[in-house]
């Protein structure tokens, strides 16, 4: 956030000042102009009203999908700070809350993003000019039987490139930990 502070003035009715290069001035149901501190004082002192100081919108926190799926929960709870309370991750600081915990609070009030998961092309040994297809994302069982070898010269250009890669949970359940793996950029690459 800016050092640079911005004020405006308001009456009582809910309007705000607004300021003409002649001079001239009205009172607005929109925002009215932005002025610095002095500024704000003098002229709510002149035309009345009292002086509003604006404040940045927070940069909405980061959170991962099941964090986004608890915070929705929490949403509809009776009691949003006891569910997020019961359901973040531990890692109680001193004064018994978690830095999870706050931070999840934060993005309640302030609104959140999922953040994109990093997705990775995966290079197996022993298969070269291979590359493994997912049979289905949605699959629950936790063995090798979820994928398959494509070689490289039978992938369709039709073929969706995300069948060809893998987040961290992916590698994880796929038991793919000890392959090489490369990041994939937004771009391709």
């Amino acid at each position: 956030m800016s050092e640079e502070k911005l004020y405006a003035v308001k009456n009582d009715e809910g309007k705000w000042l607004c300021i003409e290069a002649k001079g001239c001035h009205y009172w607005s149901r929109d925002d009215g102009d932005f002025l610095d501190q002095h500024d704000a004082d003098i002229l709510a002192h002149v035309y009345g009203g009292h002086v509003v100081e604006l404040i940045e919108k927070p940069n909405p926190e980061v959170v991962s999908k099941a964090e986004a799926k608890m915070l929705d929960k929490a949403k509809t709870a009776s009691y949003p700070a006891n569910y997020i309370s019961m359901h973040a991750h531990p890692d109680p600081g001193a004064n018994g809350t978690s830095y999870d915990e706050l931070r999840l609070m934060r993005a309640l009030v302030n609104g959140y993003t999922v953040a994109k998961e990093k997705k990775y092309n995966i290079k197996v040994p022993h298969t070269e000019g291979w590359h493994f297809q997912k049979y289905s994302r949605e699959s629950k069982r936790g063995s090798h039987n979820d994928w398959k070898p494509f070689p490289a010269k039978d992938i369709d250009s039709n073929m969706s490139k995300e069948l060809f890669l893998f987040t961290e949970s992916e590698i994880e359940h796929y038991c793919l930990q000890d392959c090489e793996k490369e990041e994939v950029t937004d771009d391709g690459e």
